[in-house]
């Protein structure tokens, strides 16, 4: 991917960064060329972004170019609106006080050069509003009454860089293009751009490393251009065309955030944003399960005003949930209505609604992965030794997880999979772990995953590298089904 520094008037530009091109924005705009070439990341550093000024034209047709503007359109409206700015303010409050706590005077002002600052100090803060305005250099101005607010954010001319921070912006700015353009080039041309999002020191992360390497092997062959990213690279989603996210998903949670955030970019996601609101709540699943009748085990949704019923009503021992569990933790079974109110009550001041669900104890659960409507693997996840989970948290001290097994999809149950397969369906067409039961040749979904579980040597047991290609194979055919249809408007 090309990198250009796009500014007025590129004798004002202080530096030479290798690896990018200066050219000036009428230039840009005005050149023929431009309009016909791709894979062009556009950094925008105009003195101005102000509506129909020629800074705002360079990102609104570096987007209509297909190319990659940094700050796009959205950013830049972003940067105006006083709601916006307020918004970030409350939302950062904390972090503001705290980091600009030792400022004395009344106002003062951050330089932001590709999400760093200056002094080491500032470089959360600096990070966070990147990420939340992203955009190469920002100038974040502050006020104190009573306490500090962001009163405005924008774009710092090139001229407007004080001599001794050149040197700092130099390294940040060549750091920076390192991460997904110098560091990257190779002599193969690679079609399209592909981020994995993953957390290097989550404890039971949904892919394991070999798995991971299997993911960017197989999306290498298919001509994608791939990066490891964490939730630090927040800011340059709209880099790329395609999100896969490898770390465990949550709403109030930087998975979402970046789900979203690639989703408005036009990028093709898994998981989506819509999938993860629905998956990771079981009262949610619950709710569209009974609508649609898939099989379950008796469930109820409980609340303080029933609760005492439910328990008087469910048989015992039952399980109970949080909405957002998962990896087994946030599940509890109780064996008596007094455990039932004591769990249930100490469960209803996180949320106001939890899950209670009939026991059916088994030796092992169905996982039934689903891609693309259509089941993609088959394992059999056995409970852990001696416990009636798969992963036994409670043994004081490391997790201690049942074993599994990799099955032909040919060879389980036809009903196991039609079941799964209905269930996966009414999320949507993303990347699916459905969870079911068997007992007495009756199939009982307990649960879908948006976030299943890919692991080397395990669900990729039976179809092993085609697991990871199949996956890769449906992204780029969604990438290209978008490009055409935007080529067609």
């Amino acid at each position: 991917m090309s990198i250009f520094i796009v500014v007025n008037n590129p004798e004002d530009w202080p530096l030479h960064i290798h690896g990018a091109e200066v050219i000036a924005a009428k230039t840009y705009l005005s050149d023929p060329r431009f309009s016909d070439l791709r894979g062009l990341k556009i950094f925008n550093l105009c003195r101005s972004y102000r509506y129909q000024s020629v800074g705002y034209y360079v990102s609104l047709l570096a987007e209509a170019r297909g190319h990659k503007p940094l700050p796009n359109v959205n950013t830049i409206q972003d940067m105006k609106s006083q709601t916006m700015t307020r918004f970030v303010s409350d939302d950062l409050f904390e972090l503001i006080q705290r980091t600009l706590a030792p400022i004395k005077s009344e106002e003062y002002e951050l330089s932001i050069y590709f999400g760093r600052n200056f002094a080491k100090r500032y470089d959360r803060l600096s990070l966070t509003l990147f990420n939340l305005f992203p955009a190469p250099l920002l100038r974040a101005r502050f006020i104190h009454n009573r306490n500090w607010q962001l009163q405005s954010i924008g774009p710092i001319a090139g001229n407007d860089i004080p001599d001794d921070h050149k040197p700092f912006l130099l390294q940040t700015a060549s750091e920076y293009f390192a991460g997904k353009g110098l560091r990257r080039r190779t002599q193969q041309v690679m079609r399209y751009d592909l981020a994995i999002l993953h957390n290097p020191v989550e404890p039971q992360p949904p892919s394991d490393a070999k798995a991971l390497r299997k993911f960017v092997k197989a999306a290498q062959q298919l001509d994608f251009d791939v990066e490891m990213i964490t939730k630090n690279d927040y800011g340059r989603i709209a880099e790329f065309d395609a999100l896969f996210i490898r770390e465990t998903t949550g709403v109030n949670h930087h998975t979402y955030r970046f789900a979203r955030r690639a989703t408005a970019e036009g990028l093709v996601v898994i998981d989506d944003p819509y999938s993860i609101l629905k998956c990771t709540n079981k009262v949610y699943l619950a709710e569209l399960m009974s609508r649609h009748r898939v099989p379950t085990p008796n469930t109820s949704i409980v609340n303080r005003g029933n609760m005492q019923a439910v328990a008087a009503a469910i048989a015992m021992p039952c399980i109970l949930k949080q909405p957002d569990s998962a990896f087994s933790q946030g599940v509890i079974k109780v064996g008596d209505k007094a455990e039932f109110i004591t769990e249930a009550t100490r469960m209803l001041e996180k949320s106001d609604l939890i899950i209670a669900q009939e026991f059916m104890p088994t030796a092992f659960d169905w996982r039934i992965g689903v891609f693309n409507r259509e089941p993609l693997y088959a394992c059999k996840y056995y409970m852990a030794h001696g416990h009636w989970q798969i992963i036994d948290h409670h043994n004081g001290g490391k997790p201690r997880e049942g074993r599994t097994e990799a099955i032909p999809i040919e060879q389980v149950p036809r009903n196991i999979v039609t079941t799964a397969l209905k269930a996966a369906n009414l999320i949507g067409e993303g990347l699916y772990g459905v969870d079911v039961k068997e007992i007495d040749s009756k199939v009982f979904v307990i649960e879908i995953n948006d976030n299943p579980n890919i692991d080397s040597g395990v669900e990729d047991g039976i179809i092993q590298l085609d697991l990871y290609t199949r996956i890769m194979r449906g992204m780029l055919a969604r990438i290209e089904e978008r490009k055409g249809e935007r080529k067609s408007r």
